[in-house]
């Protein structure tokens, strides 16, 4: 039986050869250099680290950095090669106030020791704010388009006396849920504009951001009506960890889910539905939160049937009473944490105000409209769907 050769060479001093072209730049060069001698052996450990919210004067590098390379980017990245006894580091600053620091060293204690000291005190706290991160997706050119950004979100406390005492009781559920709680998939609220839905999911994603992604899908008409689209957004993690949750915010979707929807939108209701309870959906951890001005009666059975939401709110009207109370319990400024007109003074007094008060209730769109002086109305003819139509 033949036996396996030795290897030739120490695994300890592997040969380390670099090629560059014109098509590589001084970062390439720099990464090149950083990791050569962990590739060769001579610096066996390596530790790195991702950095957020860095602060301009950090030098990410201990104070006995000796710089070797330097290459700054016009748009505001750089990257920096240092070395020290036993240690070589690449720190890479970027314009978003990102970094990452990679130490490689002889030892483990020294790539320790050089990492902990490179990044003590180089990030900002992170700061007190009513934002959140929030994922926006669309679907171009056959590619999955991502982006984020901090959206304002308020708490769920700072806005509850803006919704109907009907409909708080289960929005208190559903902002203290836990995902060992969660029974379907499926979150409908539904109600006329202007009763603060869209305001209600900006809240969802800062109350759940602790173990739930929250991203907006521009365009749902596509992501159901094109398979590539679903599957993409279905199997993308955007880099987040396996255990998080992801909810899916599709607003204003009418025509998907409303009854006779499989005759206008061909397959887009059954693939929701099996995102949501179905094949598609199952091992996932997808939520997916609807939005709609149709009332209850006029949404498709498939959608409604009893365990499939997760929950089904009815968004509402304040009755008169609560809109009396609302408008009477506004500080002197009017003032409010949510969708006020600019803190501006009342244009009335709040005895006037209420007097406007239409007798079957108003939505929060209205009140905020009479808190600034502005006169509302309702039409009260039938709905036509347009000439063309």
């Amino acid at each position: 039986m033949s036996q396996p050769k030795q290897a030739p060479l120490d695994a300890a001093s592997l040969p380390m050869r670099i090629w560059l072209d014109d098509t590589d730049d001084p970062l390439d060069v720099i990464d090149a250099l950083a990791i050569s001698p962990f590739a060769a052996g001579e610096l066996p450990w390596a530790m790195s680290a991702q950095l957020e919210r860095v602060r301009p004067d950090a030098p990410l590098m201990p104070a006995d950095a000796r710089l070797l390379r330097v290459s700054i980017q016009r748009k505001g990245n750089e990257s920096r090669l240092a070395c020290g006894d036993g240690w070589l580091l690449r720190a890479v600053r970027r314009w978003d106030r990102t970094a990452s620091v990679l130490v490689t060293a002889a030892a483990e204690d020294v790539a320790r020791r050089v990492l902990e000291e490179s990044i003590r005190d180089a990030t900002e706290p992170p700061p007190v704010t009513d934002h959140v991160t929030m994922g926006f997706l669309h679907w171009s050119g056959g590619v999955l388009q991502r982006s984020h950004r901090p959206i304002t979100a308020p708490t769920w406390e700072s806005i509850r006396g803006n919704y109907p005492r009907s409909a708080q009781g289960e929005l208190d559920r559903l902002f203290t849920l836990t995902p060992s709680e969660s029974m379907g998939r499926l979150l409908l609220l539904h109600g006329p504009p202007g009763t603060g839905k869209t305001t209600l999911l900006r809240t969802l994603a800062r109350e759940w951001h602790s173990w739930c992604h929250t991203d907006c899908v521009l365009d749902p008409e596509s992501l159901f009506g094109e398979p590539g689209y679903l599957m993409e957004v279905v199997l993308d993690d955007g880099g987040r960890e396996e255990d998080r949750w992801r909810l899916l915010v599709l607003e204003d979707c009418d025509e998907l889910i409303r009854a006779g929807a499989k005759q206008v939108t061909g397959q887009g209701l059954s693939r929701l539905l099996n995102l949501t309870d179905g094949l598609l959906g199952q091992g996932g951890r997808i939520l997916v939160a609807i939005t709609t001005n149709e009332p209850i009666s006029h949404l498709h059975p498939a959608v409604t049937r009893p365990g499939r939401c997760l929950a089904e709110i009815e968004v509402g009207r304040l009755s008169y009473e609560e809109a009396v109370s609302w408008l009477t319990s506004r500080p002197a400024t009017g003032a409010d944490a949510e969708g006020s007109p600019n803190g501006e003074a009342p244009a009335v007094s709040p005895a006037e105000l209420v007097t406007r008060v239409p007798a079957q209730g108003a939505t929060l769109a209205e009140l905020y409209a009479l808190l600034a002086g502005r006169p509302i109305g309702r039409s009260t003819e039938p709905e036509e769907t347009g000439l063309y139509l």
